[in-house]
């Protein structure tokens, strides 16, 4: 079951705070009264004091902690952990990201409201967002179209614009007996590793999402596609493994949660498995 844990903080802090300010309006002078009363009733005493009901001590206490907690996350930066593969060499599964929330405009939490900023994504960058088809869910790719590109993909190549995006070969590794082909991607100002099948043949050609599939003679699938506007096409790094626009279809910009930035932690790191040495590291 997934958990909105903006919505969670929000309840909280609308509870706690209307405890604490029913506390200041009302129920802080009834205890006044009442101490006064008592104080007046026995003169050799003047040490009387009431305790705060459990459920008020709760709310100054906690009130503070959700506020600050729940600015941070939907104005600063939030935290992520990567549940896949789809992201990789860029990221692994296992890997503890932080989230720019206002790299986009800065947006009220439950509600997606955009209340201030005109950052728009560029080209390359590693977005987090609510999954379009499931939005409570939330899911990191790579923006490569962006809105009125054109983009094609032709024999493993991706052309952007009539542009091919330049692709550098790095070497080959084999996960599990599969062979696969790592490439330095240059997508506008950001340069990237990604990972590719070396033999990739997909199905029959046909529609997927979208797109109009084609069977090039050597097997490869092409397709075409012209991004409109108020939407981005995002791809993940470690292509042939990845559930993304290809698949399920554009996304809305309204969809954006904020920018990917820093590693902050890794699971291999936390149980002894390695990894230690991507803390800290900038997500590129």
């Amino acid at each position: 079951m997934n958990v909105d844990f903006a919505a969670v903080l929000v309840v909280l802090m609308l509870i706690t705070g209307s405890i604490w300010l029913l506390d200041v309006l009302a129920l802080a002078k009834r205890r006044a009264a009442s101490i006064r009363a008592l104080v007046g009733k026995s003169r050799e005493r003047t040490d009387v004091s009431i305790n705060l009901p459990w459920y008020v001590d709760l709310s100054k206490s906690f009130f503070p902690v959700i506020f600050a907690v729940l600015v941070l996350r939907s104005f600063v930066a939030e935290p992520f952990r990567i549940p896949s593969e789809s992201m990789v060499p860029t990221l692994l599964n296992g890997d503890f990201i932080l989230v720019n929330k206002f790299a986009y405009g800065l947006r009220l939490p439950v509600l997606n409201t955009k209340l201030a900023g005109e950052g728009k994504p560029e080209r390359g960058d590693v977005v987090v967002f609510r999954y379009p088809p499931k939005p409570s869910d939330t899911y990191i790719k790579r923006i490569v179209g962006l809105p009125g590109d054109r983009l094609d993909y032709h024999n493993n190549q991706l052309f952007i614009n009539g542009q091919p995006v330049p692709l550098i070969a790095l070497s080959d590794i084999g996960p599990m007996g599969t062979i696969y082909k790592q490439f330095i991607e240059q997508l506008g100002g950001i340069s990237h590793n990604i990972q590719l099948l070396s033999n990739t043949r997909l199905g029959v050609a046909g529609f997927w999402f979208g797109l109009q599939l084609h069977r090039e003679s050597d097997g490869t699938i092409s397709w075409i596609y012209q991004v409109p506007t108020g939407h981005f096409f995002v791809m993940g790094d470690n292509r042939d493994n990845s559930a993304d626009s290809r698949y399920w279809g554009l996304l809305p910009e309204e969809y954006l949660i904020g920018k990917a930035f820093l590693i902050w932690m890794n699971w291999d790191c936390v149980t002894f498995n390695g990894h230690c040495n991507r803390i800290g590291s900038s997500i590129k």
